[in-house]
């Protein structure tokens, strides 16, 4: 009876779909597959928990209290769970097509995709992680280890997680990358109200608008470029079989397979070396806010650098103190502080930032090195880089210190010397979190794959039709990876499969549509207004 009702409800999904042509999903693993995920998941921890103590001990931090320990372990669980939920959430829609092709068996391709999905992690440039990191409130991130400091983590790493579980068990590709952005700003704009600021003045709007552009255009790129793809193929390749539904679960011809299975390889890379970058920022977040002594500062940075370090600080003081005729403020870190925070140009905001920047090269040229900088004076020195860095980029893009060309060649290069020393990734943070995501892609993918792949077209995917949205959204990913921009996987690819439905004239299940639409639309204020609550409810707990 069970079995007869579940044939039925597959078969009648899409109206004139053959049953036949509908991939066997519920196949459950194999034990060989559960051993191997919980042992990739042992390994995981073991290897994380081994480097935070290998890390901590060579930092020589000493501890007097278990509480930051016990924050950055519930911290760093909550964030790699955060990439779990991502991996089964967002890489369903890389494997839909190759599933709904028969290119590869449901099962194979899940594990394929997380195979890629890691290594894209692990050869990520880390560009994103600190543009993520760059919408934050300025305020929060110079007092990332205090009680402020970790209900900001907790409240958008929640935040995140729900809305990402929410939208899954409802089946539908909200994007993470929307979700993880709205609850930033949602921190933001509390952060600004409960210090009795406007809430526009919390959040980085530049930055965020920036990010914005990325996310509005992206699915229109995914549904424009994949119907001119796919148009494009009609007129070049003459071949029926490309645009044909499958017949009965056999697999694609070997050159349609082969091409399916490397676009689909592509996007997994792509999401993994996207996606996976948030977690890091995030983490490095909270562990510059617990352990600071081992993570606030590049220890690994060579003793020959900090001599040149010392040097382009000298140059950029002395260049930046002669743009201004104006005396240097009693307190320049405020000053620089202020401006970044209000982009608001004083006539201070140069001298003060001279000062900083001499302040910065003497500290390190009296300790020699970067790992040699007492315990004490970490947090201070990364801060006074950090406000340094998001000076100099905020000045460059306004332009309204009026600098020459000699003075803009010195503050590149300090800036420079300045992010390799605080916008830095350890291998096994990478690690942590390629696990998470490939682990994720594992465990509840069907809900959108079955979504992706049987509810937004009328029709049964073809092979071209599969092969021109996943083409069209791993260089779209790509290409985003590489300008540090986050895109979301899940808008480019169903907006592409969507696409090509429209341009081979089989018609878009309009419900679908308008619940994508619906989560597209509202996965942004909701996200905003459930990591600001749970802001102001984790500041007053912790």
């Amino acid at each position: 009876m069970n079995t007869a009702t579940k044939t039925m409800n597959h078969s009648t999904a899409l109206p004139g779909r053959p049953a036949a042509s509908r991939p066997h999903l519920d196949k459950k693993p194999g034990p060989v597959t559960a051993v191997i995920f919980v042992g990739l998941l042992a390994i995981g921890l073991l290897f994380t928990a081994y480097s935070l103590v290998h890390d901590v001990s060579e930092a020589g931090a000493i501890a007097t209290t278990w509480a930051p320990y016990v924050l950055l372990g519930v911290a760093l669980l909550i964030a790699l769970g955060f990439e779990f939920v991502n991996g089964f959430h967002d890489t369903a829609n890389a494997v839909a097509t190759v599933i709904y092709t028969h290119s590869l068996p449901p099962n194979v391709a899940v594990v394929w995709s997380g195979f890629f999905n890691f290594l894209g992690v692990l050869l990520s440039s880390g560009a994103v992680a600190f543009g993520i990191i760059s919408l934050l409130p300025v305020e929060l991130i110079l007092q990332v280890g205090s009680g402020a400091g970790f209900a900001m983590v907790f409240a958008l790493l929640i935040a995140a997680i729900l809305w990402n579980l929410g939208t899954w068990w409802l089946g539908l590709p909200a994007s993470s990358s929307h979700t993880l952005i709205g609850s930033i700003i949602g921190v933001g704009i509390a952060n600004a109200l409960m210090h009795g600021r406007d809430g526009t003045s919390g959040v980085d709007w530049a930055q965020a608008t920036k990010v914005g552009y990325s996310l509005l255009l992206s699915p229109l790129v995914g549904f424009g470029c994949a119907a001119l793809l796919l148009l494009a193929l009609r007129k070049l390749v003459k071949n029926r079989e490309l645009y044909e539904e499958p017949k009965g679960n056999a697999p694609p011809p070997w050159w349609i397979r082969s091409l399916l299975i490397l676009t689909c390889t592509g996007v997994s890379f792509a999401h993994g070396s996207n996606d996976g970058q948030k977690g890091m920022g995030l983490i490095m977040l909270i562990l510059v806010g617990t352990v600071p002594m081992a993570y606030a500062l590049n220890r690994a940075m060579p003793v020959e650098q900090m001599t040149q370090f010392a040097a382009v600080a000298q140059v950029t003081q002395q260049s930046l103190a002669k743009s201004s005729p104006v005396a240097a403020p009693a307190d320049p870190r405020h000053a620089v502080s202020e401006y970044v925070r209000t982009r608001q140009f004083t006539p201070e905001v140069v001298p003060a930032l001279a000062a900083l920047t001499g302040s910065i090269g003497q500290q390190i040229s009296e300790h020699g090195s970067l790992a040699k900088v007492p315990a004490a004076a970490v947090a201070n020195v990364r801060n006074d880089m950090y406000l340094t860095s998001e000076a100099i980029r905020w000045l460059d893009k306004s332009d309204a210190a009026k600098f020459d060309s000699a003075t803009k060649k010195n503050l590149t290069a300090f800036k420079s010397q300045i992010d390799d020393a605080t916008k830095f990734i350890p291998l096994w943070v990478k690690v942590a979190v390629a696990i998470a995501l490939g682990l994720g892609t594992m465990v509840g993918w069907k809900r959108i794959v079955v979504t992706v792949g049987e509810k937004i077209g009328k029709t049964h995917l073809t092979y071209a039709q599969g092969a021109s949205a996943e083409l069209v959204a791993m260089l779209t990913i790509g290409a985003a990876d590489i300008y540090g921009l986050p895109v979301s996987t899940t808008h480019v690819l169903s907006s592409g499969v969507a696409g090509t439905m429209a341009a081979n004239k089989s018609g878009l299940q309009m419900s679908t549509i308008r619940n994508l639409a619906m989560a597209w639309v509202l996965t942004m204020p909701a996200a905003i207004l459930l990591s600001g609550s749970l802001y102001w409810l984790f500041v007053h707990i912790f």
